[in-house]
């Protein structure tokens, strides 16, 4: 997957080549016909205006409740929808609603922190892989092998809770590390997939007779026509962080204390399904519903720059 971003540098001949696609134009690089196709897909904007309702909640969740979500009062015990309070109340009297608005900032801070994690671990090996080759290529492959051969949930488990060994930390650090340290081996294998497609192209071979060194030819001259395809599966992994970060919190290992998370009010309203549904009912949609979000995100852009539609 190479020549994902058309580069025009003063060591390289110009930009790579592309052919039209969908009616493009051949002058046009790869990300303005992806952009094309981006505009005309209604997943891309479903999700794009999903994505956005959510981080605004995590940002600001004032603007959609004024209700705090630790003020919980026991006469409201398992009370329906009431002015305020549109989920009802959970086993605690407290507010469904504004705990299921006010978790979207724990998991997300989660989410998208250790997905950076990932993603610069990702990025070094598969950059680093690709680009070399030879005995580190074999080794760092072997490495990520290795890594993906590790059951994910058990070393999960294992880790959040080593990190979390403080009885007074909330757990967000913690799961953070974890889901971070596990999850980068997708993106450098695609990463390093990447780099060596586009590593053999003739702006790249230009570049180097020109006297550019490795660093600069794989920041300058490889790294942004590779990093379409690796931003489409962090897109995807920052989705899937989400759902871990509820796991471990529903397993008890995750956020703990004082911290609020979709994960935790979920494990808190299991026992109490009988009695009243919407506790979990309600985090268990806005979970699913974000993680839907950021998946139909990275489907919709890694459709539009896939090669095979040019």
């Amino acid at each position: 997957m190479s020549d994902l971003t058309a580069v025009t540098t003063a060591e390289a001949p110009g930009p790579a080549p592309t052919r039209p696609r969908r009616g493009g134009s051949a002058g046009r690089s790869l990300a303005g016909d992806a952009w094309l196709d981006l505009r005309s897909s209604t997943i891309f904007w479903v999700a794009t205006a999903l994505v956005a309702v959510i981080l605004l909640m995590a940002v600001w969740p004032s603007l959609f409740t004024s209700a705090d979500p630790r003020d919980c009062v026991l006469a409201h015990k398992n009370a329906g929808a009431a002015n305020g309070a549109p989920f009802g109340y959970d086993f605690q009297g407290c507010n469904v609603y504004a705990k299921t608005i006010y978790g979207a900032r724990n998991s997300l801070i989660v989410g998208l922190f250790a997905t950076l994690i990932a993603g610069v671990i990702g990025l070094l090996f598969g950059l680093a892989a690709g680009y070399y080759g030879g005995w580190l290529d074999a080794v760092l492959s072997r490495f990520i092998d290795v890594m993906l051969g590790v059951p994910f949930l058990l070393a999960a488990i294992v880790l959040a809770k080593r990190f979390s060994a403080n009885p007074d930390d909330n757990g967000i650090l913690a799961v953070t590390l974890t889901l971070g340290l596990l999850g980068w081996t997708t993106s450098a294998r695609v990463m390093r997939s990447a780099v060596i497609s586009a590593k053999g192209q003739d702006y790249v071979a230009a570049a180097r007779m020109l006297g550019a060194g490795p660093g600069r030819q794989m920041f300058r001259h490889i790294l942004p026509n590779s990093i379409g395809p690796f931003l489409v599966v962090l897109t995807i992994l920052l989705g899937i962080n989400i759902a871990s970060e509820s796991t471990l919190s529903f397993l008890g290992v995750g956020l703990k204390g004082d911290a609020i998370s979709w994960g935790i009010a979920i494990a808190e309203a299991g026992p109490y399904i009988r009695t009243t549904a919407a506790p979990l009912v309600w985090p268990s949609i806005f979970l699913a519903v974000t993680v839907l979000a950021f998946i139909m995100l990275g489907d919709a852009i890694r459709d539009a720059f896939d090669p095979k539609l040019r």
